[in-house]
């Protein structure tokens, strides 16, 4: 991403344009009446200019950075709100691919749904990354749906069967409504979209919505019946208890896993231990929750899981770890979220604001 800000409609470079001027004779550059604006992009903004395509092919460079050691990525630390089952999370990261260092502060409350309000909200900042000035603002919670499904679906792109042409989505919310969007996009030979739900009603809607898309959509009685002869299955779902089960998956199923209920686990043990598991980086992954998955951590403690058996996603692309081996094994991709994407995704749009202009000024 370039270094620069929007300034009366037109971007200026740092270092091209040279210093602006001090309007402040006297207070020293960087004093708190001297702040350049910050680019304030909404939910709207963000929507318009994030490009889905484009931004499979920017986590792809993003995992490499991060399996090759070049990407700054602590561990995400979180504040829980008990009486809600809630959380907020902070995650930091400097990703060099994308020239950026940034940050997201995303809320996770599960009961949002029955609220009607996204149970994942999001703000992400990105700074300078030669000075540590803020540059923009934006609205993250669609962020966080878009880079989740794009990195589903960059893993579906690198260990689903070539001629895979049944997805499974397992769950109605914000999550699924994304993946059905975005893995289409990487499954040339889709034929069938099977939605599942805990209730039907939401099920059929969901299938309604993406058949009005033009997919070919149609809802399904259970989780079980969802994924018996599926390719790829999207589990987007907050269950405690496994959607995804050993004996309903077919042989050579991927299965994207991206819920996350710290009481339980969305894939079944079995399917873990039993599969080839990918996931964005071992040390976020494997790490016990609110960092890692519920699904795997215990199992790495069992000793049912060893962690050199584990992929990241940036091993796979670059070429240093295989993917798939066999048309009968079963991939699982497990997704935490790492903050790295966040960055990329953020970066991207705020390109794309620099190019077609869009978002608002705001002084600090």
């Amino acid at each position: 991403m370039p270094s620069g800000r929007l300034r009366h409609g037109g971007l200026i470079r740092i270092g091209e344009a040279g210093p602006l001027p001090n309007p402040h004779p006297g207070v020293a550059r960087g004093g708190p009446r001297d702040n350049p604006p910050v680019l304030f992009l909404s939910r709207r903004d963000v929507e318009e200019l994030l490009d889905l395509d484009r931004l499979i092919e920017v986590l792809s460079s993003a995992m490499v950075d991060l399996s090759a050691g070049r990407a700054s990525l602590p561990p995400r630390v979180a504040a829980e709100v008990p009486e809600e089952d809630g959380l907020l999370a902070v995650m930091p990261a400097y990703l060099p691919s994308a020239g950026s260092v940034g940050a997201k502060l995303v809320s996770v409350f599960p009961h949002n749904d029955a609220r009607g309000i996204p149970s994942h909200q999001a703000l992400i900042a990105l700074f300078d990354e030669h000075t540590g000035t803020p540059l923009a603002l934006m609205d993250g919670t669609h962020i966080t749906a878009a880079r989740t499904a794009a990195g589903s679906a960059l893993a579906t792109r690198l260990l689903a069967r070539a001629d895979a042409s049944v997805l499974a989505i397992l769950g109605t919310g914000v999550q699924a409504r994304s993946h059905a969007r975005v893995i289409p996009r990487v499954m040339p030979s889709l034929h069938e979209v099977r939605v599942a739900g805990r209730t039907t009603g939401k099920a059929e809607a969901l299938a309604e919505e993406l058949r009005g898309q033009g997919l070919p959509a149609r809802s399904v009685a259970s989780f079980q019946q969802a994924q018996t002869g599926a390719d790829v299955i999207c589990a987007a779902t907050h269950s405690s208890e496994p959607v995804v089960r050993g004996p309903w998956l077919s042989p050579g199923s991927h299965v994207n896993s991206v819920g996350f209920n710290v009481a339980g686990r969305e894939v079944d043990p079995h399917v873990v231990a039993g599969a080839m598991v990918v996931v964005e980086a071992r040390s976020s992954a494997l790490a016990d929750p609110p960092a890692g998955a519920p699904d795997l951590a215990p199992l790495v403690r069992e000793g049912r899981l060893d962690p050199a058996d584990v992929a990241e996603v940036g091993e796979i692309v670059a070429g240093t770890r295989p993917g798939r081996t066999s048309p009968e094994q079963i991939t699982l991709y497990r997704s935490v979220g790492v903050a790295v994407q966040d960055v990329a995704a953020a970066a991207l749009v705020l390109d794309a604001a620099h190019e077609h202009g869009g978002g608002t000024e705001v002084e600090m």
